[in-house]
């Protein structure tokens, strides 16, 4: 079977991927803005090495996705102006059946059928509906200065 993660990892690896798909890069994991939304700063943290149950993380990796998804929902929170963001992971689609969690800003003035669950609505969309390139490169570069300038 095919991974369209894996390959998207492939090409970070690389070095042939845009800012939207290159937030910030650990050893273990990728930080990616969401390709196919139509929901501005609906994030991505990838596993980097292929594995399809959270269960199969190593110690570190499990560690290491508590303090990544802490981090980016604050500088999430920061760059966009929303109060929090939710936290999924399905590893379901037949494209991705790759560990991967998403991190989506919840604006404070999301419509009533949108949220939780709802959300899912602003996934997958056509081309002509998802958020332009240069809004994901600019809430990616955005987020990548919140994550790597030294704390205060």
């Amino acid at each position: 079977m095919s991974c369209k993660t894996c390959e998207m990892v492939a090409r970070r690896d690389a070095g042939d991927a845009p800012p939207w798909d290159n937030i910030l890069r650990t050893p273990e994991w990728d930080v990616v803005h969401a390709y196919d939304t139509s929901h501005e700063g609906w994030l991505v943290v990838v596993l980097r090495r292929h594995v399809t149950s959270l269960s199969e993380m190593t110690d570190h990796e499990a560690a290491e996705l508590g303090r990544l998804t802490r981090d980016v929902s604050a500088a999430l929170e920061r760059v966009l102006g929303v109060p929090r963001t939710y936290i999924v992971q399905f590893a379901e689609h037949p494209l991705h059946p790759h560990v991967h969690v998403h991190l989506i800003a919840r604006p404070e003035d999301l419509a009533k059928e949108l949220r939780g669950p709802g959300i899912f609505t602003r996934l997958g969309v056509i081309k002509s509906s998802r958020v332009p390139v240069e809004r994901m490169n600019e809430i990616a570069l955005a987020v990548r200065a919140q994550l790597t300038e030294p704390s205060a």
